[in-house]
């Protein structure tokens, strides 16, 4: 067995259109906790997996955020 971590396909991205937009990784399991945060400012880009750990994904503030279902926009 390899160490590589097991992973799901799906990815999202998200652009800052504000400063201080937060990004914030859920775990799986019985119980649902946060496991990684991460600030972003104006214009900046994350691009984010859901993994064996991540089953959720939070993110607070105006940010674009694109799936493989499609592309939105949060916060006001």
């Amino acid at each position: 067995m390899d160490n590589q971590p097991s992973v799901c396909a799906d990815f999202i991205m998200v652009k800052a259109l504000e400063d201080g937009v937060t990004i914030i990784g859920l775990t799986r399991g019985s119980d649902t906790k946060f496991h990684h945060t991460e600030k972003l400012d104006k214009g900046e880009l994350l691009i984010a997996q859901f993994t064996e750990h991540t089953s959720a994904i939070k993110i607070r503030g105006r940010a674009r955020v694109w799936t493989k279902h499609g592309e939105t926009e949060c916060g006001d």
